[in-house]
């Protein structure tokens, strides 16, 4: 992964942006979206730019670049037409300690924009690491139709709910399961009933957890798609040893991992009291589980 994905507060960035024609255009309406102090320095200025000036979003400068414009910034993007002029100030920028994106120029990038789905507080980012934009900006379109622009919303209510679930609420894996359960009952809609389903939330329960139980052998690509939400959900994974990287991938990250035995006394304890767990184990232990637990769900390739 040459390109690690990280997102930023803006609040405090400050950005120059040199140039000012079409293409620089197109980077400052993504770049308006942020609180970023926002510098943008060029001779010539397109219509969409001097309206960006106008109401006062940007600061901006109609002359050529001198290199104090290049001291004390975050990021800068390089626009011009003289790609001998890109190179030296993408130097001098990088001596000032700012991180450089030349537009068009991936090779002359510290950093990449990359198509952004944007849904307020949810914000989806796709990159080819400046392989495939096209392909990026194609896979972007399908998410755009994929997620309702009532998330944006539904994200911020939850936002100003967060606080008050975590006071009734002081245990994270409680707070977790309240939110997947809001989830599953409001969907992705925000509407005049969303404010009633979730304070329906705290008077339901999840009865019991769930015990899955996968061979430690079975090739991750072989199994079904419908599994991966459950594997999202899990709260604890048994293991004998290292799954897999590709199965990694699909179990919720910050899932408690062990390599110790679990008693089947703490196994029915976890399940009783709404865990997750995933146990990774082989064949023999699987049919003897199966037989000991017969609420179990057995993940194998091609079915649950």
């Amino acid at each position: 992964m040459r390109y690690f994905p990280l997102y930023i507060d803006t609040s405090n960035l400050s950005v120059l942006l040199v140039g000012a024609g079409e293409v620089a255009a197109r980077k400052l309406d993504l770049l308006a979206r942020t609180d970023a102090d926002i510098h943008v320095v060029a001779p010539q200025v397109c219509d969409d730019i001097a309206d960006y000036a106008d109401s006062g979003r940007i600061e901006l400068s109609g002359r050529e670049v001198v290199s104090t414009d290049l001291q004390d910034v975050d990021l800068v993007y390089i626009a011009t037409a003289d790609n001998l002029l890109n190179q030296q100030l993408a130097e001098l920028a990088r001596e000032e300690g700012a991180l450089v994106n030349v537009v068009d120029d991936p090779d002359n990038c510290d950093f990449i924009t990359p198509s952004i789905v944007d849904r307020g507080r949810l914000v989806v980012a796709v990159s080819t690491a400046g392989a495939a934009p096209v392909f990026a900006k194609d896979i972007r379109g399908k998410l755009e139709a994929l997620l309702p622009q009532s998330l944006s919303p539904l994200m911020d209510f939850i936002a100003e709910k967060r606080h008050e679930v975590q006071q009734k609420h002081f245990n994270p894996s409680q707070r977790r399961h309240f939110w997947e359960r809001f989830l599953r009952n409001n969907g992705e809609r925000y509407d005049s009933h969303t404010i009633t389903r979730y304070q329906q939330c705290f008077t339901e329960e999840d009865a019991f957890g769930e015990l899955l139980l996968l061979q430690q052998d079975v090739m991750p690509k072989l199994l079904p798609i419908a599994i991966i939400p459950w594997l999202q959900r899990v709260d604890l994974v048994l293991q004998d040893e290292v799954p897999a990287q590709a199965l990694v991938e699909l179990i919720r990250r910050d899932a408690s991992r062990s390599f110790e035995p679990m008693a089947d006394s703490e196994l029915l304890t976890c399940w009783e009291q709404g865990q997750w767990v995933l146990r990774i184990t082989n064949e023999t232990e699987i049919k003897r589980l199966k037989a000991a637990f017969p609420f179990a769900k057995h993940l194998r390739p091609g079915a649950i």
